[in-house]
């Protein structure tokens, strides 16, 4: 056997010694660019590694919300603060997610260049997977470029690929309006290429390519968007001298918000993901948390409808088989007493926002709502929020002794006897907690959406597989809603916005002129909540100066124990308790926050605009 291994060996390196190709054999682990393009299946795996630029899509332990009137983060020191109190400058930004990153962004776009230069020319003959793979790649483009735009306002167009002894590697910012196009034009190239190709999860359609069109278009015609609005509403944009960078300097705002009611309705024609839009009446409080719970929950076989509808067009979807940050939403945002973090809790400024079940505006100045604030509510809000007495899952077995009935414990209580002997009981799920009190909310809140309430996920080593919507059908309807208002089409704006409102069990509305237009962002704020959209919607419609830098508002609760009741082990009960809610700010040592019209779009980082010269920075950063 050895002579056999011996000979073996020998014969080998004879073969090896003779081939002219043993010194230029290929690593195992690369694949020349060549092959890529000469193979569909590596085609098909570079385009798949451009999808790696949506990150964790929103699904960060920091989320967006947190830098709005949404949420507030309850670990401080991690950049949100200088965004939050308008600190952010060009060498100290604040906290940007990875999905928003300048130089992240043109990496995933020089990809994107890459694969549609060489599927231009495909050198596989396979037509279909061409096409296929092509519009994928002028969607994330487009998806990409639109992450800067929305973000920084007007980049540069780069629709070429940059090689190692270029003459010149700077470029100039073009206007807003050629990136607007530019990306539009990339979003029917990609419709084109992918009408009728089989929806995957997680990867972009040719619906895809109309709801991105829908939401760039939309944003678009927007007040920060248009020069004459945007500098009557804004003294530091007025006085920018490249206010093209930014907006539109000339045409009509009708016309654009014509294009985005059209591009819109391409979207809301496709009714197979008109997800529970047909009701005729709004749904049942029960009926209504579950189809918003449902929506939340993405692409599982609990939100398909019985007609096989789907709200979810395009998701950022988790694999267990991955150890993905994304897939920890519950530990980074339950409460502590479950051992959660409560990382990006809901504010009272998101709370009072939401209606009551008549579609009454929530007063505090109306006792019934102040002594019973979580009753009869939207029930949009028992599907978003942790409050004060709500059921969740159980509680661990080193609580469950604490808490049997397993309810969010908010605030302080009362415990003791009929003697008189009372101590007070701090909430499982507070600052003052005995179980992990350094993680404890200071709002009075924890963020129930995108949380699996299944009882088996319960510890810090427990993943699970919600998608961030990346894109939805209900965006595009709202998007259509909001273009037939600024139109003057009211009728047409209410019956859409009923529809989402049905399916929310809430009442019709009825009102016009400047009060729909009201209800309308209302709607928008809570339909869409922790889903990005707030951060943009107060910058493009010009109110971040009253949303979004208003103090933060929190909740604290007292339970006193009524005349007679004995109560050993707190749990949440009418009963034995009145409860008072006081509405108090917060302390603006935890977070400050006030708003600078610089906000309304960020800075190009001072290393960025040393590289490249011929950037201009945006306004109120010089």
């Amino acid at each position: 056997m050895k002579n056999l291994i011996l000979i073996s060996i020998i014969a080998i390196s004879i073969s090896y010694s003779c081939n002219d190709d043993f010194l230029n054999t290929e690593p195992l682990d690369e694949v020349s660019e060549e092959a890529v393009w000469t193979d569909p299946a590596l085609a098909e795996a570079f385009i798949y590694d451009i999808y790696n630029g949506f990150g964790n899509a929103g699904f960060y332990e920091q989320q967006m919300a947190s830098m709005t009137d949404e949420a507030l983060f309850t670990h401080p020191g991690r950049g949100i603060n200088v965004v939050t109190e308008s600190r952010s400058s060009s060498t100290s930004q604040g906290y940007i997610m990875a999905t928003y990153d300048y130089s992240n962004l043109y990496s995933r776009i020089r990809s994107s260049n890459i694969a549609i230069l060489n599927l231009r020319n495909p050198q596989f003959d396979d037509p279909e997977q061409v096409a296929i793979l092509l519009g994928q790649a002028y969607f994330l483009r487009a998806y990409y470029y639109n992450q800067l735009l929305r973000f920084y306002g007007a980049v540069p167009i780069v629709d070429f690929v940059y090689e190692l002894g270029d003459d010149d590697y700077t470029i100039a910012r073009n206007t807003y309006e050629e990136c607007v196009n530019f990306i539009i034009d990339d979003c029917d190239s990609a419709a084109f290429l992918l009408k009728d190709v089989e929806e995957l999860d997680g990867r972009a359609t040719d619906l895809a390519a109309l709801a991105l069109k829908s939401r760039v278009l939309t944003y678009a015609a927007s007040d920060l968007h248009d020069e004459a609005t945007a500098k009557a509403k804004s003294s530091t944009i007025s006085s920018y001298a490249n206010y093209e960078l930014l907006g539109y300097t000339s045409g009509s705002r009708t016309d654009r918000w014509q294009k985005a009611k059209d591009a819109s309705f391409a979207v809301l024609a496709r009714t197979d993901h008109a997800y529970k839009l047909d009701l005729t009446q709004p749904a049942t409080v029960t009926e209504a948390i579950e189809n918003y719970s449902s929506i939340a929950m993405g692409g599982g076989s609990n939100v398909v409808s019985a007609d096989g509808k789907i709200d979810l067009i395009l998701g950022r979807f988790f694999n267990n088989l991955k150890d993905e940050s994304g897939a920890y939403i519950g530990l980074y945002n339950g409460p502590n007493g479950y051992h959660k973090w409560s990382g990006n809790t809901p504010t009272q400024l998101l709370v009072d926002d939401y209606e009551t079940i008549t579609g009454e505006k929530f007063n505090w100045s109306n006792p019934v709502h102040a002594s019973a604030p979580y009753q009869n509510r939207d029930p949009r809000f028992y599907a978003t929020i942790m409050y004060d007495g709500s059921n969740w899952k159980v509680r661990t077995d080193d609580v469950i002794n604490l808490d049997p009935v397993s309810q969010i414990q908010a605030g302080q209580y009362e415990i003791g006897n009929a003697s008189g002997t009372k101590t007070i009981h701090a909430g499982l799920d507070t600052r003052n907690s005995s179980i992990e009190d350094w993680n404890g909310s200071y709002t009075g809140y924890c963020y129930r959406k995108f949380t699996d309430p299944d009882p088996a996920i319960v510890d810090q080593n427990t993943r699970q597989q919600i998608p961030y919507p990346i894109l939805r059908y209900t965006e595009a309807v709202l998007n259509y809603i909001e273009a037939c208002i600024e139109l003057g089409q009211e009728a047409e704006a209410r019956t859409w916005l009923n529809k989402i409102r049905f399916r929310s069990g809430m009442p019709a509305v009825e009102d016009t002129g400047e009060s729909l237009r009201d209800r309308y962002r209302n709607e928008r704020r809570v339909e869409m909540a922790y889903e990005e959209q707030r951060f943009f919607d107060a910058r493009r419609w010009m109110i971040a100066a009253t949303t979004l830098g208003r103090k933060v508002t929190i909740i604290s609760i007292f339970g006193t124990l009524k005349a007679g009741k004995e109560v050993s082990v707190y749990a949440y009960n009418t009963d034995n308790y009145t409860y008072t809610y006081t509405v108090n700010t917060l302390d603006p040592g935890i977070e400050n926050r006030a708003w600078l019209d610089k906000m309304y779009f960020t800075s190009f980082h001072r290393d960025e605009i040393n590289r490249n010269t011929k950037l201009i920075q945006n306004p109120g950063y010089d």
